[in-house]
């Protein structure tokens, strides 16, 4: 062997024995083995490994004390007692309107005009017609007068034997006439001035005017439109505009006839608007209307509002409470509640499971009175929070849930 080949023989000092790495061997996996158990630990104590428990969800509402003194629950709508479809008496064209919807007008403000020319000129002809009979009547009572002067001094003068018979009966007859003529002429005044007022009526029918204090509604008919007061015609309008007196506002409730019994005239009620749902208004029952719908068998109740709100309108959906008694002052504030079933007491404390991202979290509150078949939660949670409702002997803080969808 040369010694080049021993040299090739030679020990690499750089490389590890077969002994080594086979020694090394168990310690990765070791490490390996310890890096998955705290990795599973961290998982099962998070909650991850650990399977979802199904739960029902309940909200925390905003609630009112009234309901813990309803008798009785009803829905309805919102109706103007006092409502117009305001038009006019004759055909004519649209010349102005000078309202719109949302318009508040005043009785006898002017709300549209007509085309009055015709009308116009046919009042100032009977105005003039009064003015020359009132000339008439003039010129005729002058006329009189001096036929009475006339008469008067033949009368003395037929007396004294002065004047002839002749004489004295021209001037009676003159007399007589001049009478008769202011007399005409009185009539021919009265007549001039009624037609004259027939005119003023006829100027007054091209001009809509609201009928009492109200608010615009509706807008049927534009400028140009040919309005009349039947509708009848072709492309004509028969309403200008719809007007409501909002203070006239009350709500139309249907009542069952089985629970007729638990209202009566007079009695106290809390009204809630779908359109305004964090408000309450009081209102009381106004009348019973005094039929029933057959085919619903239920009876309208007319409840009023005590205090008017500009916010509402006609034919919003309403709710009604009518209560067994009037509300307190303090009693008149909303109050955060929940679910009962929400509340859990484990030595002597209340707490609820709150709901936060896909867990229940343990939450001391401080609980309040009940309110029908709501519990007041004074601190603790605020409304539209989401407490589970059951089962609560599966829960503890922290756990994954799922919501139950309902």
């Amino acid at each position: 062997m040369s010694q080049e080949d021993l040299l090739k023989l030679r020990i690499d000092p750089s490389a590890k024995s077969i002994h080594q790495v086979q020694h090394r061997k168990p310690y990765y996996r070791v490490a390996g083995i310890v890096l998955i158990v705290a990795v599973m630990g961290l998982l099962y104590l998070s909650g991850a490994l650990t399977p979802a428990i199904h739960v029902e969800v309940a909200s925390v509402t905003r609630t009112y004390p009234s309901q813990a003194i309803a008798l009785l629950n009803a829905s309805g709508y919102v109706v103007a007692q006092r409502k117009a479809s305001v038009a006019t008496k004759i055909t004519g064209r649209l010349m102005s309107l000078s309202v719109e919807e949302g318009s508040r007008v005043k009785k006898g403000e002017i709300i549209a005009h007509l085309e009055d020319e015709d009308v116009v000129a046919l009042r100032n002809q009977a105005a003039a017609n009064l003015n020359v009979a009132r000339f008439n009547l003039r010129q005729a009572k002058a006329e009189l007068h001096d036929a009475a002067v006339t008469f008067h001094r033949e009368e003395i003068l037929r007396a004294k034997g002065i004047a002839t018979q002749a004489e004295y009966d021209s001037a009676m007859t003159r007399y007589k006439k001049a009478k008769a003529a202011v007399a005409g002429e009185k009539a021919a005044v009265k007549a001039d001035a009624a037609a004259l007022q027939v005119a003023d009526v006829s100027v007054e029918y091209t001009l809509i005017r609201a009928p009492f204090d109200a608010v615009v509604l509706t807008k049927n008919a534009d400028v140009g439109d040919i309005v009349t007061p039947i509708g009848a015609a072709t492309n004509a309008k028969a309403a200008v505009v719809s007007i409501a007196d909002m203070n006239s506002l009350q709500v139309e409730a249907d009542v069952s006839e089985s629970n007729l019994e638990l209202v009566k005239v007079g009695q106290p009620c809390e009204i809630q608007l779908d359109a305004l749902p964090e408000s309450r208004f009081h209102g009381e029952v106004h009348m019973i209307v005094p039929t029933a719908d057959r085919s619903k068998a239920t009876v309208m109740v007319k409840v009023r509002f005590i205090d008017i709100d500009r916010r509402i309108l006609p034919e919003m959906s309403a709710k009604v409470a009518f209560l067994s008694r009037p509300l307190e002052s303090e009693e008149q504030k909303p109050l955060t509640a929940i679910n009962p079933d929400a509340l859990v007491t484990r030595n002597g404390k209340d707490f609820v499971f709150l709901i936060k991202d896909g867990h229940v979290v343990q939450t001391p509150v401080t609980t309040g009175i009940q309110i029908g078949d709501m519990l007041e939660v004074l601190d603790g949670i605020k409304q539209d929070d989401k407490v589970a409702v059951k089962p609560m002997n599966k829960l503890k803080d922290g756990s994954r849930i799922k919501v139950i969808e309902k």
